[in-house]
């Protein structure tokens, strides 16, 4: 599995396309703020010829889903997340109106539901769905085990993890999410998070902050 991430939109949001061998992608987290931002993702599909099948949300706060309408308008294809963030995606508005932004596309407002346990195969990739809310309540994590390899959204950072004091968010949930959820994982699994650099789950059992509480 190929992993080529895009920093995107005021809020530095991580986009993940992840493509392998038969060409095939999928992006995680579209969050282009403009037209520019989406171009620079599109030319690079077109230049390594890739075919994008699916479009995964781990979590719809307005910087992971803003780049939806985008994909929709190009590839007509609607992002997958889960049912209770729909209220984050159908007030999507007022979450751009907090932060003083304009949506430059419009979203679609409805989408392929996940839920735990589910199987998302794209080319030779095969994708588990996990629940980990906290950072919201519909919050998601994609692994690929055979890669090595998880898509955390904003439930886990380099030494840190997710604000829970947004709509939806419980810091309970989240440590839950972490500790037995996401810790579980084998420790060399690489972790592709919502912002900043990667980690793996070896190094955030070490030294993560939500240890100390």
């Amino acid at each position: 599995m190929n992993v080529r991430h895009f920093v995107c939109n005021p809020f530095g949001e991580n986009t993940y396309l992840a493509f392998d061998e038969t060409r095939e992608a999928v992006v995680i987290d579209p969050g282009f703020y403009d037209e520019r931002e989406f171009l620079v993702f599109k030319s690079f599909l077109e230049r390594e010829r890739l075919s994008l099948k699916k479009v995964l949300n781990t979590h719809l706060h307005l910087d992971h889903c803003i780049g939806n309408g985008f994909v929709k308008r190009e590839w007509n294809l609607d992002a997958c997340a889960h049912e209770a963030d729909l209220f984050l995606l159908q007030n999507a508005g007022s979450q751009a109106r907090m932060f003083g932004l304009e949506i430059s596309e419009e979203l679609p407002t409805s989408i392929c539901p996940l839920q735990e346990g589910e199987a998302l195969k794209v080319g030779n990739m095969d994708f588990e769905v996990l629940e980990v809310p906290g950072h919201s309540a519909g919050g998601l994590a994609f692994y690929e085990k055979e890669a090595g390899a998880i898509f955390a959204g904003d439930v886990l950072f380099r030494g840190s993890y997710g604000r829970y004091d947004l709509p939806g968010g419980d810091f309970t949930a989240l440590k839950h999410s972490i500790v037995e959820k996401l810790f579980k994982l084998p420790e060399n699994t690489v972790v592709f998070s919502g912002h900043g650099l990667s980690t793996t789950i070896g190094n955030e059992k070490i030294g993560n902050d939500i240890l100390g509480f």
